[in-house]
């Protein structure tokens, strides 16, 4: 694989869990609650631009990464995320998507990535064409499809987001690419969701209130660890 992943134990990245669910005043206490079910660390990076909201910024992250040893997956909604890549990624991030909406930017900053041995992730917002993903799919580590719009918390996830993981399941298959790219989800993780998440083909969810409103972790864990096909 392009980036770091490929050192990584593909069968267990289930859990992507979102930071920016948990207690930011206490950040440090929602890793130790969460560090023996996550699997990677979900940490959404916005500029108040590509979508309305501010948030997680290097200093965060490289405060984040000295707190946990798991995988650091940055998640940027940025206008322009090349300018941002090298600060990222000395800040611990070990894993870096970026969106298929940045267009003519997205090779400049696979490229920037795969200098810096960091995996690469590429995200679709709910209305962006599937088919951008031909053109790049040799090059990324990672896709994430978006089920709710960006930078919003708590809305419920769009139907769409099934056949839209259907179809990007059945591109990495058609390339052969099922052990080298990761097909993923973010936004309407629910107890009612997930199973349909992952019978229409994602390998990994990113859930927020799941796991930190969670009263069993270990049950939740063992449960979406059940549900892998």
């Amino acid at each position: 694989m392009p980036g770091s992943l490929n050192t990584l134990d593909r069968t267990r990245l289930l859990l992507d869990v979102s930071l920016w669910s948990g207690t930011l005043s206490r950040m440090a206490e929602a890793i130790q609650r969460t560090e023996e079910y996550a699997d990677m660390y979900h940490i959404d990076v916005a500029d108040a631009h590509f979508v309305p909201s501010l948030l997680f910024f290097p200093d965060m992250v490289a405060a984040i990464r000295a707190e946990t040893s798991k995988p650091l997956h940055v998640h940027f909604m940025l206008e322009n995320p090349l300018s941002q890549v090298d600060d990222f990624v000395s800040a611990g991030a070990d894993i870096i998507t970026i969106h298929a909406e940045n267009g003519d930017r997205i090779p400049a900053v696979a490229s920037r990535l795969r200098e810096r041995n960091v995996a690469v992730g590429l995200a679709f917002q709910l209305d962006t064409d599937l088919n951008l993903l031909d053109d790049c799919l040799d090059t990324i580590d990672l896709v994430l499809i978006m089920g709710t719009p960006l930078g919003i918390k708590g809305v419920g996830l769009d139907p769409r987001a099934y056949e839209r993981l259907r179809t990007v399941r059945a591109k990495i298959a058609s390339r052969g690419m099922h052990d080298t790219v990761i097909l993923s989800v973010d936004g309407g993780i629910r107890d009612e969701t997930v199973p349909k998440l992952f019978e229409a083909g994602t390998e990994m969810i990113t859930p927020g209130s799941l796991v930190f409103k969670s009263p069993d972790l270990a049950g939740t864990a063992r449960w979406v660890h059940s549900l892998r096909r």
